[in-house]
């Protein structure tokens, strides 16, 4: 899978995240501080990550800043993604079952490295939910945000 990941630090496991999902079998474009090249605010690299999922480049992205709420907040702001804020496994395996999300939010202030796994673990153990109910939630998403 191809994920983008961001992060507008060096610290907490903003640098082991891309190492991790490397381990993993996925393959990733790096943004904010973790790229040589980019603007590494929280607003500009989220954006960045969170473009390459619209614009089909990516998969999914993993965006991080100091508690995760500015980076969910930026990548929420580009259209068709759904990021959701994540600071434990349940939390994660929910908003890939029942939100479909295609953005995972992380603190860089409080994720450990045991939650780091914890979490990514269930964000790519889950999968999208087929229930109709869930399904119309998400469709209803583009129509609030088509409007």
């Amino acid at each position: 899978m191809r994920i983008a990941v961001a992060a507008d630090e060096r610290v907490g496991v903003a640098t082991e995240l891309s190492a991790e999902l490397e381990k993993r079998g996925h393959e990733t474009t790096l943004h904010g501080a973790l790229s040589a090249t980019e603007r590494d605010d929280w607003a500009w690299a989220s954006e960045a990550a969170a473009r390459e999922v619209a614009e089909g480049r990516a998969d999914q992205a993993i965006v991080c800043c100091w508690t995760g709420t500015g980076a969910s907040i930026a990548a929420n702001k580009v259209s068709g993604i759904r990021a959701a804020l994540c600071a434990d496994g349940a939390t994660a395996a929910g908003a890939r079952n029942w939100n479909d999300a295609n953005v995972l939010a992380l603190s860089l202030r409080s994720t450990s490295s045991a939650e780091l796994r914890e979490i990514l673990d269930a964000w790519f153990g889950a999968a999208p939910s087929a229930d109709a109910a869930d399904q119309a939630n998400i469709a209803h998403l583009a129509d609030i945000e088509n409007s």
